[in-house]
């Protein structure tokens, strides 16, 4: 037997027919899928609804208490309105309550409110239903933790100005319309804002101001304001006329408009603020509306100046004021002209250099 014909006998090749074909599911193997699938789902189903009511429970509870506090942070906020406009009918809160001020502040505080009792409630309800579906939330804890503590050195400057905004809002320490002094700038409050508040510099300039970069506040708009005026006279002057002099200033701007409404309390004589050699220094101050001690001070001084010079009270421009003195004579400063200024002069021509020896032969 040859070597091929051993080799064939061995490994014979399979004739077509004898190749295996694909089966073709019958109608019972369907049936039987069909059942074992509906015998799953009649075991699972109670479980999957109870999943499913439990869910919907949540969500509806979450959904119903969010609406409900919501609402009811609407109605403090609106209370806390009304209460800013029943003082603003009264005759001094309309001075010390501004509209806009309790406006911004109390929907500020209202904003702040609502997204903070929404993301609690929100949050909690989530994660209520991520157990119910029986998850392990021990790991989505410690990631958000973690997360949470490198935001937090991240913007650490973001959540302090965020928290100083707060209690800012929160303590009422300005509003809008209010004049301060925050140290790095001076303005009149314009916006009060959770991380940046804006102000108006006297010269029309915008400050923004990082809350969480202010380290103290001088309000200067709440309660009443202080309008003091130093008038330096002579030494030698009266100083019973000169404060009956002041005194009728006071009177009448006490009694003329718009003046009587800006001033709080009567303009006041304090005395001698200070005595030297040859000038003294009388102080005037009064209580005035907040905001408006330097109008109050111009138009003291204004007064005072012409009260002065109609009762030949004069006032001395400074603290070490002098005397009249005769003018000076303006060739007493120059020196007397030299006899070597001319060069035709004896002086001149003895002093020049005498000439060199005659080289030429």
């Amino acid at each position: 037997m040859s070597l091929s014909a051993a080799l064939s006998a061995a490994d014979p090749s399979p004739t077509p027919a004898e190749t295996e074909t694909p089966r073709v599911p019958s109608l019972q193997d369907a049936q039987e899928s069909a059942t074992s699938a509906a015998g799953w789902v009649e075991e699972n189903w109670s479980t999957w609804l109870a999943i499913g009511l439990r869910v919907l429970l949540i969500v509806v509870i979450a959904a119903v208490l969010r609406v409900l506090v919501r609402r009811a942070i609407t109605k403090l906020v609106d209370r806390m309105s009304r209460t800013g406009q029943t003082l603003e009918g009264g005759g001094l809160g309309g001075l010390l309550v501004n509209a806009e001020r309790r406006r911004q502040r109390s929907m500020a505080i209202g904003s702040v409110l609502r997204s903070v009792a929404s993301f609690l409630i929100m949050g909690t309800a989530a994660l209520m239903v991520l157990g119910t579906f029986q998850i392990n939330l021990a790991p989505l804890l410690a990631s958000a933790g973690v997360a949470g503590v490198a935001i937090g050195f991240g913007a650490r400057n973001l959540v302090t100005d965020f928290l100083s905004g707060v209690f800012m809002i929160l303590e009422d320490q300005y509003g809008v319309g209010d004049t301060i002094d925050a140290g790095v700038a001076t303005g009149e409050v314009i916006e009060v804002g959770l991380r940046v508040t804006k102000l108006r510099g006297a010269d029309g300039e915008i400050w923004y101001v990082r809350n969480g970069e202010v380290k103290r506040i001088g309000n200067l708009s709440q309660g009443w304001a202080t309008a003091n005026v130093d008038v330096t006279v002579r030494a030698d002057e009266d100083l019973d006329r000169v404060k009956a002099v002041l005194g009728e200033v006071a009177e009448r701007t006490s009694k003329e408009e718009p003046w009587n409404e800006l001033l709080w309390s009567p303009v006041e004589v304090l005395g001698l603020d200070s005595v030297l050699l040859d000038s003294m220094v009388v102080r005037v101050s009064a209580k005035t509306m907040p905001g408006k001690s330097l109008t109050v001070e111009r138009e003291l001084r204004w007064r005072i100046k012409r009260a002065f010079d109609a009762n030949d009270i004069r006032i001395v421009g400074g603290a070490t004021a002098t005397e009249d003195a005769p003018a000076a004579d303006p060739a007493a400063g120059v020196a007397a002209p030299s006899a070597y200024a001319s060069s035709v002069s004896p002086q001149s021509m003895a002093a020049s250099p005498l000439p060199g020896p005659n080289t030429t032969k």
